[in-house]
């Protein structure tokens, strides 16, 4: 029996988009669930306030599915800032009071996108706890397996280039510029590969793939999951 899959939303956003991936999964024979979520569940978080009630939200559909199934772990699969948000429910250190400690309950951590680091004011505060407290792939026994998407070379705007793709390589170049402080990077359109990974984790670009549902091909896409989800078997 393989694990359940757990598919967590990326920050600001609800559960709605992610429940094509868990459809997509469920037809390769996996277990899957999203995390159920509205987009302003997160409004309490912002301004790089604690994330503690999405790790609560993560926590029960966890178990929910430990107790449903009758497996002893889970795979996590979570898209943007929910990778980060995930390492921090790993960990067996306080995070504002509580431990989460989730390390025995997970066998793998799939990263969508995620912005592992960043120069964003407000993602200081927990991404320097994350990258403080559990750098890299932190634990030996879960396998963390990061995708990053290789869509657009940001660029200054530039009046010699088709409007439309200049916006999109200016809008890169200012998401990568504010993430890693090089705004010429490649990424999916808003995070840089290099910011994607972590030092010892599985970690894999793929030509095409944007960052949003809406952007067209991005990490739900089917072809990107058949891609990804071979890690989950």
């Amino acid at each position: 029996m393989t694990n359940p899959n757990i598919i967590l939303a990326g920050y600001l956003a609800g559960s709605a988009d992610y429940i094509p991936i868990a459809q997509k999964l469920q037809a390769k024979n996996l277990e899957a669930a999203v995390v159920p979520l509205h987009w302003w569940d997160w409004v309490p978080t912002v301004g790089g306030r604690s994330i503690a009630p999405i790790l609560e939200r993560l926590d029960q559909t966890v178990n929910q599915e430990l107790a449903r199934t009758g497996a002893t772990k889970v795979n996590i699969i979570a898209h943007s800032a929910a990778g980060w948000l995930s390492r921090i429910y790993l960990g067996d250190r306080p995070y504002y009071d509580k431990v989460w400690n989730a390390r025995a309950k997970v066998a793998k951590l799939i990263c969508l996108g995620t912005p592992q680091r960043s120069l964003e004011p407000w993602a200081i505060r927990n991404l320097g706890f994350v990258n403080e407290q559990y750098p890299h792939a932190f634990y030996d026994d879960i396998d963390y397996i990061c995708i990053a998407g290789k869509a657009v070379q940001g660029a200054q705007f530039s009046l010699q280039q088709p409007l439309g793709k200049s916006l999109t390589q200016w809008l890169a170049y200012s998401s990568y510029q504010l993430t890693s402080g090089q705004g010429d990077a490649w990424g999916d359109g808003i995070i840089p590969i290099e910011a994607a990974y972590l030092d010892g984790a599985t970690n894999l670009a793929i030509d095409g793939v944007y960052h949003s549902p809406r952007s067209g091909k991005w990490y739900g896409t089917q072809e990107v999951v058949d891609v990804w989800a071979r890690y989950l078997l």
